[in-house]
């Protein structure tokens, strides 16, 4: 059984790869999620068996300032929904039977006799309060991960790496076993196009950026491709000639989109990372206001050169591609990092 985590559509989308493999090699896999992450893995892998879990229905502020503030408050809830998943599992497995877990970033998933493994990019969290609660937070966070057998780094050891600190802190756990980068996408090249309006993540921030970049691509000079990534997005009432627009799309639209985009316009959020750095795509990053997650990652791939990050507050678009056509957009030195997961999760599943 594999789980991933309902924040954001790229716990999920990290997670194709795994069950691709999987199923490759021969094994049954069962996709536990809530509704419509068991729709987008219906449609990516028809067939293949799914069960409902509830998911850990985070809600976000309207302020980014408001965002850890906002979360700390949720901490009681997101406790009592961690005990509760552990207890569905307890009782999904009671009446169905399954060799492993693999959970993405759910930490009741977790079983006293079935092998479990849980994987995550970020080993130290960012509150944004400084290296001394984040070193506090990374103690206790380590304390859960030990309640699996094997705890899967999403990016590669060391340095050079992609996800900064966040993946490579000081200390690492015991149980860590690094993956490389997970990708839904297939390395390809293609004729660049298009300018790219990539939008994901949480509400009210997603609808946030979708209004500053609606307004600001109607007098960009080439085409657009504007993605809003959300199916309750108000379709405007006119679109312009030069803007291909949509509200969600498929895997099997989005590849060929992002393939022929001569540049993305997106969220920092490290799924969408991972998948521009296995088409060697350029990007201008616009991390979610208050995600100190993003905002970190924004700031650090800027520093070094690989990505070129920009505040929302007083975004403007033709600044932006003015100063991204003057970065230097460094490719990660990063050595076959889309490949290394499957010796890690052979090995893993040989010794079952």
């Amino acid at each position: 059984m594999i789980s991933p985590l309902d924040w954001g559509l790229g716990h999920t989308t990290r997670c194709v790869p795994l069950i691709a493999y999987m199923q490759q090699l021969g094994h049954v896999i069962t996709f536990a999620g809530n509704e419509w992450q068991r729709a987008y893995i219906t449609e990516t892998f028809p067939g293949i068996d799914t069960i409902h879990i509830d998911g850990y229905e985070v809600h976000y502020p309207r302020q980014g300032w408001e965002f850890m503030l906002n979360l700390f408050r949720q901490i009681p809830r997101l406790l009592k929904t961690i005990k509760k998943e552990h207890a569905a599992l307890m009782n999904i497995t009671a009446t169905r039977q399954f060799d492993a877990i693999i959970s993405d970033n759910r930490y009741g998933l977790y079983h006293p006799t079935i092998p479990s493994v849980i994987m995550t990019h970020q080993l130290l969290a960012k509150s944004g309060m400084g290296a001394i609660f984040d070193d506090i937070l990374r103690r206790i966070h380590y304390r859960r991960l030990q309640w699996y057998s094997q705890c899967w780094v999403i990016d590669v050891p060391g340095k050079p790496n992609l996800s900064g600190t966040l993946g490579n802190p000081r200390v690492i756990p015991d149980n860590a076993k690094f993956l490389g980068l997970l990708s839904q996408i297939t390395p390809q090249q293609g004729t660049e196009q298009h300018l790219m309006i990539l939008l994901s993540g949480p509400e009210p921030q997603r609808t946030i950026l979708s209004e500053i970049l609606w307004k600001q691509v109607q007098d960009h000079k080439g085409k657009v491709v504007f993605v809003e990534g959300s199916n309750n997005a108000t379709k405007p009432q006119s679109i312009p000639t030069h803007i291909s627009y949509y509200t969600r799309i498929t895997k099997e639209q989005l590849e060929p989109l992002l393939v022929a985009a001569s540049m993305v316009i997106c969220r920092s959020g490290y799924s969408t990372v991972m998948d521009l750095v296995a088409l060697g795509k350029k990007a201008i990053f616009i991390p979610t206001p208050g995600q100190t997650e993003q905002e970190y990652l924004g700031a650090h791939l800027h520093k070094e050169g690989v990505y070129y990050c920009a505040h929302q507050s007083h975004f403007n678009l033709q600044k932006a591609l003015v100063g991204a056509a003057k970065f230097p957009y460094k490719k990660p030195a990063l050595k076959n990092p889309m490949e290394q997961y499957k010796t890690v999760v052979k090995d893993w599943l040989d010794s079952l």
